[in-house]
């Protein structure tokens, strides 16, 4: 195998997020008038808006928006009046596809890849389901080959988006002419779920909608990798299944999640980083924000810095946690400020957990534009073997 047949990468990353602007601090206003008559959980929920690190997030669904006596997913919504599975599925039906189309066009024109160069196609989502799917949808509208191999991840959490990217590495091991295009598509916020109780605040609290892409192949000359991708591992941790559950019912999904998260992934994941990368240093840190608890777990335990956590909490801060695709985002953030500040190349980890508990991990490399250049000369004077 030649050297440039080992340079699989990331070659071209887009984001995007629908048109309405979730205000955190006017959402836990209009939470606490939802919730009058429960002074107990008006006093819990304007806490936890106030705690989990979010500032803001983005929604496909206005009537989010709206006041409490208007909006139909708040608590103070009777439940006839609550939108039911169907009428959530259907907005997701109509919003996902546009959504994930806007990020993989970025993706591609970031790579400079065409869309008759991709080969296979993974689609990430767990927050809603229609057949044809979302890929079929993107196929026929991104002009990709009707032949291309379709790869649906449905329903696997917040880790998937992870998942696909580690799984686009070994397609394009197996192949070096394969250009993989990853769509995640998440509307988090069409299962805000019309309670009071404690888990559904604490779940309302920080999800938000989006959708990110990337195209992963060998970063051969013209293309310029953004994030050299080695070695992934993915592991399910022991005796932890009914820490984060993600059930259909009768108003959209029910989500729990333990309070026992960050405590359980401070003790399993730091063994499993090991097992991955020895005792070769990490710069980078592209940690999936699903609270700010794990980020600040896994700062203390890895001894990090603030700021090789401050692209997660940023993610986290200015959209909230968005499923599957805020992976995409930490690094998107993480290339920029990389970009901007002349960084030299640099290797790092990215992580992602979801339900099971499963954890999602794969080695980076930062590989700024210079060095992309100077390889794509030395392989073009057959300088690589």
């Amino acid at each position: 195998m030649t050297k440039a047949n080992s340079n699989i990468a990331i070659l071209g990353i887009g984001t995007a997020v629908p048109p309405y602007l979730i205000d955190q601090a006017d959402t836990a206003r209009r939470l606490v008038n939802a919730l009058s008559d429960k002074p107990d959980s008006a006093r819990w929920g304007r806490r936890i808006f106030k705690q989990c690190g979010v500032e803001s997030r983005y929604t496909c669904e206005p009537n989010l928006l709206a006041e409490a006596a208007e909006c139909r997913y708040l608590p103070s919504a009777t439940p006839e009046l609550a939108p039911s599975t169907s009428e959530r599925m259907g907005i997701y039906k109509r919003e996902s596809v546009p959504l994930g189309l806007h990020a993989a066009r970025k993706a591609l024109a970031d790579g400079d890849v065409e869309p008759a160069a991709i080969t296979h196609l993974i689609t990430v989502s767990c927050t809603g389901q229609f057949l044809p799917g979302m890929d079929a949808a993107i196929v026929q509208q991104l002009g990709l080959a009707p032949t291309i191999t379709r790869i649906p991840l449905n329903f696997l959490g917040c880790a998937a988006g992870l998942k696909a990217i580690g799984l686009s590495r070994q397609i394009v091991a197996s192949d070096n002419n394969a250009h993989v295009l990853v769509v995640c598509v998440e509307l988090c916020t069409l299962h805000i779920q019309p309670s009071g109780d404690r888990e559904s605040l604490f779940a309302a609290s920080f999800f938000g909608d989006g959708a990110s892409a990337c195209v992963i192949g060998a970063a051969k000359p013209p293309y310029q990798p953004l994030f050299e991708l080695g070695k992934e591992r993915s592991v399910l941790l022991p005796d932890c299944a009914e820490e984060m559950v993600w059930e259909v019912g009768n108003h959209g999904f029910d989500l729990y999640l333990s309070p026992h998260i960050p405590k359980l992934i401070g003790e399993f994941i730091p063994a499993e980083v090991e097992r991955l990368c020895g005792e070769e240093e990490l710069a980078l840190w592209a940690i999936h924000p699903g609270g700010k608890g794990i980020i600040d777990i896994l700062q203390n335990k890895f001894e990090l810095t603030d700021e090789q956590t401050a692209h997660s909490l940023g993610v986290l801060r200015d959209y909230g946690n968005v499923s599957s695709a805020t992976i995409l985002f930490v690094l998107d953030a993480m290339r920029m400020h990389l970009q901007e500040s002349g960084s030299d190349a640099v290797s790092g980890i990215a992580l992602a957990f979801g339900p099971g508990l499963t954890a999602e991990m794969i080695k980076i490399a930062y590989v700024p534009a210079t060095i992309a250049r100077e390889r794509g000369q030395q392989q073009a004077d057959g300088a690589y073997v």
